[in-house]
């Protein structure tokens, strides 16, 4: 369910948030395990570390021997939860991740944070704009793009309960992002939610750039255009048939994501459209071919032409064609 009155103000960090689902998850489930590397200071984990000592393993700066790690705990019956930045999880340790984990029926938990621009001063080495590319092809695995903290709390306590023999990835901003969902919402895997509905246009937002969205539909429907906005929820398994069923005699289907435009949300949607012949023009709204950059998020998101504005104006262009 959509927030009532969602201010322009941030929420609480999205680390904290997934740190504080495990360490209440880890009071009543011996099995879950906790693997970082050497980013625990970055993360909520070194508070897990203090409450939970037998149950942290910093591996250091050796994402591939992590994934290992985590298989081998998984094999012996734990519940591994491993963290590190979603550049390293899908170019770094992607080998290990595909063979010992994906490959060997391991159930692994992944928390790949900072996508996209969200690297920030960190800059291009650690820029990932492939992940949701790389982690759709692998078989059998569940992809997250969560919006919000209570979407994210929803998606930690979901991938725990599983022993599915897949791989769980869960790709997020590690600080402030503002709040899209009221408290208590039920999600679904592969169920997506209409949050604004509309008869014009349909966005399909995720992650970091949902309340962008919200608020680029916000301006539209100010300018008399009415905008249907969706959270697919997850990447994969990915709702067809909500999208299908929402395309369904709309003007343009837009999706806009903090990703790559090739292989990534757009490229799923383009799938759906293409599958089911809906004769709608798409508009992927991402990051263009490009390498990624040092500076602020703020200002990666102007450099990469992903604020809500440059949606609109992406947007109102496409309609005029």
């Amino acid at each position: 369910m959509l927030k009532k009155n969602r201010t322009k103000e941030p929420g609480g960090e999205l680390r904290n948030q997934f740190g504080a689902t495990l360490k209440e998850l880890a009071e009543t489930d011996d099995r879950i395990m906790i693997l970082d590397a050497d980013l625990g200071g970055a993360s909520f984990f070194l508070r897990f570390k203090e409450s939970h000592p037998d149950r942290f393993i910093d591996t250091g700066i050796c994402e591939a021997n992590m994934f290992g790690v985590a298989a081998g705990l998984s094999l012996r019956g734990y519940t591994p939860f491993v963290h590190t930045m979603s550049a390293f999880v899908t170019r770094r340790a992607l080998d290990q991740l595909y063979i010992s984990c994906a490959y060997q029926k391991n159930t692994i938990n992944i928390f790949g944070s900072d996508p996209g621009f969200c690297s920030g001063f960190d800059g291009g080495s650690h820029s990932c704009f492939e992940d949701l590319a790389v982690m759709r092809t692998i078989p059998g695995a569940i992809v997250c793009d969560p919006c919000d903290q209570v979407q994210l709390d929803w998606m930690v306590r979901e991938c725990a309960s599983r022993r599915d023999g897949a791989i769980h990835y869960i790709r997020a901003y590690r600080k402030n992002v503002r709040e899209v969902y009221e408290p208590g919402t039920v999600f679904g895997i592969g169920k997506g939610q209409v949050l604004v509905p509309g008869s014009d246009v349909l966005l399909i937002g995720s992650g970091y750039l949902m309340s962008d969205a919200l608020d680029a539909a916000e301006s539209l429907k100010e300018k008399g255009i009415s905008v249907e906005v969706v959270d697919p929820v997850t990447v994969k398994p990915f709702d067809e048939e909500l999208i299908r069923r929402e395309a369904q005699g709309k003007k343009l289907v837009v999706t806009y994501e903090n990703h790559s435009v090739i292989n990534g949300i757009g490229s799923a949607v383009a799938d759906v459209l293409a599958r089911h012949g809906a004769g709608v023009p798409l508009l992927k709204i991402g990051v263009n071919d490009v390498f990624g950059q040092v500076g602020t998020v703020d200002l990666l998101k102007i450099e990469f032409k992903l604020t809500s504005n440059d949606a609109v104006n992406a947007i109102l262009a496409a309609l005029s064609k």
